[in-house]
Parts: structure tokens; C-alpha cells; sequence
């Protein structure tokens, strides 16, 4: 049984920075590329970030671009995004997501399995 769970979220100003974390469990990791999405109230489901199984390719939504990093430790089976200069729009809860296939990697439509997320609140 394939398991994603979030954890990292929380409550911080605007200008900080917030930690998320991403433990996989029941499937090969390192051949699952794993992206981050981000869901707000009333808003539908957006990309985030993605990053290949082996980590060499990684892709950001402009809107995060320059403040936000994702990496992963398949020896760890986690993926990671690394958030700094925190926006009250960056406000939302956080799911991470496995896809067998790069491809359509920022639909998340796409994915084949997801975590439950992890509530990000960014405060003014």
C-alpha cells in the first residue's frame, strides 16, 4: 500500500520560511517523480514543483521561482520543498503527489497517488 505523508506546515510571517517534507512508502521511490501541489480555499489544485526520480531535473511555477527549492534523498524515500520569503498568497494546504511518468508532470490530473497535505499559513 502506497503512503505520502506531508508534514512541515505551519503558521509563519510573511518573509519566513517553512520546511515540508514528504515520507514515501510502498513503491520504488527513486523511479516515482514527485511534484508538490498546492490548494487554497475556494481555488482549485495548482502546481507547485516537480522533481525527477533521480533528481536531475526539477521544474517551479513562476510564482514560486527564486523562493521555493525542491530536492529529494531517495536513500530516505523523501522529497522536500525548501519555501523562503514566504507569502501571505503562498497560504494554503500542501500535498505532495507520485507519477510514474514525467510527462503532464504539472496536471494533477496525472498523478498516481497523493498525501493527505499539510496545512501552510502565511500570516501578514
Amino acid at each position: 500500500q502506497v503512503q505520502l505523508v506531508e508534514s512541515g506546515g505551519g503558521l509563519v510571517q510573511a518573509g519566513g520560511s517553512l520546511g515540508l517534507s514528504c515520507a514515501a512508502s510502498g513503491l520504488t521511490f527513486s523511479t516515482y517523480t514527485m511534484g508538490w501541489f498546492r490548494q487554497a480555499p475556494g481555488k482549485e489544485r495548482e502546481f507547485v514543483s516537480v522533481i525527477s526520480g533521480g533528481g536531475s531535473f526539477t521544474s517551479l511555477a513562476d510564482s514560486v521561482k527564486g523562493r521555493f527549492t525542491i530536492y529529494r534523498d531517495n536513500a530516505k524515500n523523501t522529497v522536500y520543498l525548501q519555501m523562503n520569503s514566504l507569502k501571505p498568497e503562498d497560504t494554503a494546504v500542501y500535498y505532495c503527489a507520485a507519477i510514474i511518468r514525467m510527462s503532464r508532470a504539472r496536471d494533477p490530473d496525472s498523478y498516481d497517488y497523493w498525501g493527505r497535505g499539510t496545512q501552510v499559513t502565511v500570516s501578514s
